[in-house]
């Protein structure tokens, strides 16, 4: 998933989603919006495109799980 953000299956990012936030209920569409545990409103939202998950979402939740391991929750 490092190595290649742009060939990362849609499931696969879900999966480390599913593991690491809580998912947010959707609303139709083809967003799964995942809660974040920091104030303020922040999450991570991903989306299927054709099976792949985008590059930038792929960025994203892994920024956003690195910043969580480093403060240890």
């Amino acid at each position: 998933m490092r190595a290649s953000n742009a060939n990362v299956s849609y499931q696969d990012l879900k999966k480390v989603c599913d593991f690491y936030f809580e998912r947010r209920p959707s609303r139709g569409g083809d967003h799964e919006t995942y809660k974040t545990p920091w104030r303020g409103d922040p999450r991570v939202n991903i989306q299927n495109r054709y099976g792949k998950a985008k590059p930038y979402q792929v960025n994203q939740v892994l920024a956003a799980v690195d910043k969580l391991l480093l403060e240890g929750k």
